[in-house]
């Protein structure tokens, strides 16, 4: 069994569907519903997160019977669901707003993400942004695309190689060990340019779409990663753990770097994390 480009329309739809009934109206009125903090002061959720995944998990399983659903709110109160992403058969992983904290903000930079995974194999991703209502696709093996409102749809590709010193960055250094964030921060002149928008759905989406070179991520949620490290890849970028090793939406540790092909790869490891060099 694989996901074809018809299934990527459904979830694409559902996404929308989502967007428009649950979080946009929501959207701006921080003062009317609730915020909780989840592990920290930086990890919350509100209403809007649960409402919207509550629709997108009832609407994937009525149009894949028998899939299995792991959504980030719901893996909250229940851990154990994480155990399935490697095993299941088919299973879609949700995360209903990626980057609460500008949506409780009222900054316009925010994302819905849902990755498909086959015995935990990534097979589909998609990135829908609510505010602008489009959605960046992957389908393994056959791509990487973004739909338009309008119907129309533009094939993504990453940026073309450039020297270490010309490269533009995300890097988010808060969930980095105390020992390796010094070494990542006094690295981080050997850029271009880096920056962090807290919100990875918008940030796999500027580096398929050629607008960064490079991703560097610690926490390793599979709901924060798996849609948008296929996205990535399916766009003709190159992706690792920190040590080399291929990422799986399994692996939850060992940081994450991604950038246009394998040489650049090395070339901004050895830049980024390489002590006193």
């Amino acid at each position: 069994m694989k996901l074809s480009h018809a299934d990527a329309v459904t979830i694409g739809n559902i996404l929308a569907e989502a967007g428009v009934a649950e979080i946009m109206p929501r959207f701006r009125r921080v003062r009317e519903i609730e915020v909780r903090t989840k592990t920290s002061a930086f990890d919350v959720v509100t209403e809007a997160d649960e409402a919207a995944e509550q629709a997108i998990s009832a609407a994937l399983l009525r149009a894949f019977p028998g899939a299995v659903v792991i959504g980030e709110e719901g893996t909250s109160r229940d851990p154990s669901a994480l155990d399935q992403v490697g095993t299941a058969e088919l299973a879609f992983i949700i995360d209903p707003i990626d980057g609460t904290r500008n949506f409780t903000s009222g900054l316009p930079l925010f994302g819905t993400m849902v990755a498909a995974t086959m015995r935990g194999e990534i097979v589909f991703g998609a990135i829908h942004d609510p505010v602008c209502s489009d959605t960046a696709f992957a389908l393994r093996g056959e791509g990487a695309w973004l739909a338009l409102p309008d119907g129309k749809r533009h094939d993504l590709k990453v940026a073309p190689s450039v020297p270490v010193k010309q490269m533009d960055a995300i890097i988010g250094i808060n969930f980095l060990p105390e020992h390796l964030r010094a070494v990542v921060a006094g690295n981080v002149a050997k850029l271009g340019m880096s920056a962090w928008l807290r919100c990875a759905a918008h940030e796999y989406r500027m580096a398929a779409s050629g607008h960064c070179h490079l991703l560097f991520y610690n926490k390793l949620m599979p709901w924060d990663h798996a849609a948008g490290w296929l996205l990535h890849r399916e766009a003709g970028g190159y992706s690792a753990h920190f040590d080399g090793s291929p990422y799986r939406p399994v692996n939850l540790t060992g940081g994450l770097l991604c950038a246009p092909d394998e040489a650049s790869w090395h070339a901004a490891r050895q830049a980024i994390l390489t002590a006193g060099g």
